[in-house]
């Protein structure tokens, strides 16, 4: 075997990805035992130590450490708090973290009730932020003080109030994102199913109609695999609140449009009391036209779309029917 034939040890692969991640002109690139120890945990019991660790300061630096772990096939995981409880935010290549320098909120759109963020925006941030104004976003998981908007959107995080505000997909406007192969695509609700990439989903689904209509979108808490339901005609082929809940494996988020809520002016909580569990079961289904917003944010007192219309807006809607 000759020099150029021997296979590289991990401390020289690890040399070669941080050399050509600087050479990208990523600043922020860390190899040290101490950074890759930090974050070769999150909130599971996993521990996956990571060959480096990036903290990019411009979302064309996410664009150039996605660009250098395809060309070296290195993995390359998407990280906010670090919340994840399966393993989510760990990774054997390059963790890329997000919180440190993506943290900002763009624009606030008070008429329209959106805010434009990073995602590596801290979800009580962006709560203080829009709080001025009355608004809130509507998804708060117990996390809320430390997980990020875009970790949120990786696993289509919910909280206590779900039954109100819905998942993080009902309010996702639009995102940018870059896909594995590198094309940067940004996606609204009305996205056109155009060539590449979006030509070959639509094309997807429109082959398995039936199957995505009847297995997929069946209740508000379904969230695992991928949720093709909202590529749907009938749905206005909505890929980015199609790509909520896809954990980084479809696309890296660079930023996110939310859909923001009115905040509530009071709050109370009502305990009920039942004799068992299956009695307490079955007075559900009649509670939970009660449990949401009359107008889900809006002035008409329709909803926006959230999991539970079909289509949305229905009479079906329980957001709808209350108002």
């Amino acid at each position: 075997m000759t020099a150029t034939d021997t296979p590289l040890t991990t401390s020289e692969t690890g040399l070669e990805l941080v050399a050509a991640l600087r050479a990208a002109g990523i600043a922020d690139v860390d190899d040290s035992g101490l950074a890759r120890a930090l974050y070769s945990s999150d909130a599971s019991l996993y521990r996956v130590l990571p060959r480096a660790v990036v903290r990019p300061r411009h979302v064309d630096e996410m664009v150039a450490t996605l660009e250098v772990c395809r060309s070296l096939g290195v993995p390359l995981t998407a990280r906010g708090a670090g919340t994840s409880i399966a393993g989510n935010a760990v990774g054997p290549g390059v963790v890329l973290d997000t919180s440190r320098y993506l943290s900002r909120v763009h624009e606030i759109d008070v008429e329209a009730r959106t805010a434009t963020v990073d995602p590596g925006l801290v979800q009580a941030a962006l709560q203080t932020a829009v709080r001025p104004h009355g608004l809130r976003f509507g998804p708060d998981p117990s996390t809320h003080n430390r997980c990020t908007v875009g970790g949120m959107i990786g696993n289509n995080a919910c909280g206590s109030r779900a039954l109100g505000y819905g998942r993080t997909s009902d309010n996702v406007v639009g995102l940018d994102v870059v896909t594995g192969a590198g094309t940067r695509l940004r996606l609204g609700p009305t996205t056109e199913p155009a060539d590449g990439v979006l030509g070959d989903l639509h094309a997807l689904v429109a082959a398995e109609l039936a199957l995505v209509r009847t297995e997929l979108g069946r209740f508000g808490r379904q969230v695992s695999g991928y949720s093709l339901e909202h590529l749907l005609p009938e749905r206005g082929f909505d890929v980015a609140r199609a790509l909520v809940g896809s954990e980084g494996t479809l696309a890296l988020v660079l930023g996110a449009t939310v859909r923001l809520v009115t905040d509530a002016p009071f709050r109370g909580l009502v305990v009920l009391g039942y004799p068992s569990m299956a009695d307490a079961a079955d007075a559900t289904p009649g509670l939970l036209p009660t449990s949401r917003p009359p107008s889900r944010g809006s002035t008409s007192g329709s909803c926006s779309g959230c999991a539970t219309c079909r289509p949305p807006s229905s009479p079906t809607c329980p957001a709808a029917t209350a108002g």
